[in-house]
């Protein structure tokens, strides 16, 4: 049985309201994923922009200064994952200008600060077990290639870890132009994967950029590319809609099942979410997601899948 045991952290947020949450309402929210199986955490990004997790020197120097930090939420999140049994994914800085206008130098080098800066203070922690490069991309591009390239390997050299990425699909005509079709698509990503092979461990794609009766198709390209340069293939099960005109609310639960189902049976290495606590917590500030919640614990009870069939190989877990 596929089961999401993976979810993004996103409270330093680009696109989706902060729920405005202190240490009790994250701990609550912890315990809800430890329920449903969660065993990793991933920070989308440990600070964009002028706001950051925790008070950090190398972003004051970087952009001149940073919003308030009145919590540490880099040890509040480490001290939860650790509570929790989970390991936690570090998401480096996202300064939402300097990669995207080609000026992948700057981009870097504050990364390089910000990263040395997080393994002194946090480094010897017992749930700091891997670094996600936050930098999103859906095609080949050159200069985003060399921030994957030298911060991958400055993030090994830090601290040998797994490193993630979680890329898009060049698909569906209402977010580009010019969608690339299945065999383009397979053609750009054998060229990243190649270059990237010596930095990325991980790779997670988004599934909600291509139609629902393509999913599978492009989840078992993106699979089939990854066994073949040697990286470990999740999926980013996207617990949002992106097909509502208005950004963003809980998926319905029939497309999040399709999509659970697709990633399955292109047999993936396990599945994440963006993002449990906005849109499949019983602690959401949106009231759709709590039903959401409900709807998935529902089928995890009722497609349990026990033990001895699983070493009967008579399933196929994610």
């Amino acid at each position: 049985m596929a089961k999401i045991t993976g979810t993004f952290l996103d409270e330093i947020s680009h696109d989706i309201p902060s729920a405005n949450w202190g240490p009790q309402d994250w701990a609550r929210d912890f315990r809800a994923m430890k329920e449903t199986g969660i065993d990793t955490v991933i920070i989308i990004r440990s600070a964009y922009r002028r706001a950051a997790t925790f008070d950090s020197e190398a972003i004051k120097k970087s952009v001149g200064s940073i919003l308030p930090v009145p919590v540490d939420l880099l040890d509040l999140f480490l001290s939860l994952a650790e509570e929790n049994g989970m390991d936690l994914f570090f998401g480096t800085y996202d300064s939402g200008e300097y990669w995207m206008s080609g000026n992948y130098r700057k981009e870097v080098d504050i990364n390089k600060a910000f990263t040395e800066e997080a393994v002194n203070k946090y480094g010897h922690r017992k749930a700091f077990k891997g670094w996600y490069m936050c930098h999103e991309i859906d095609t080949y591009n050159d200069k985003i290639m060399k921030v994957y390239r030298e911060l991958g390997r400055h993030l090994k050299e830090l601290k040998d870890m797994p490193i993630l990425i979680s890329p898009f699909i060049h698909g569906k005509k209402q977010f580009s132009e010019d969608p690339t079709n299945l065999s383009e698509h397979e053609k750009q990503w054998d060229r990243i994967f190649a270059e990237i092979t010596d930095c990325v461990d991980i790779v997670a794609f988004q599934d909600g950029h291509v139609d629902f009766h393509e999913l599978h198709d492009y989840l078992a390209v993106n699979s089939k590319l990854a066994k073949k340069y040697g990286i470990t293939s999740w999926v980013n099960v996207e617990t949002f809609d992106r097909d509502m005109p208005i950004k963003f609310m809980p998926l319905p639960w029939p497309a999040m099942l399709h999509k659970i189902q697709a990633a399955q049976r292109a047999k993936v290495d396990k599945l994440i979410t963006f993002e449990f606590s906005h849109f499949l917590s019983p602690n959401s500030i949106y009231p759709a997601a709590h039903n959401l919640h409900k709807r998935y614990c529902e089928w995890l009870a009722e497609s349990g899948i026990s033990e001895e069939a699983l070493a009967k190989g008579e399933a196929d877990p994610v």
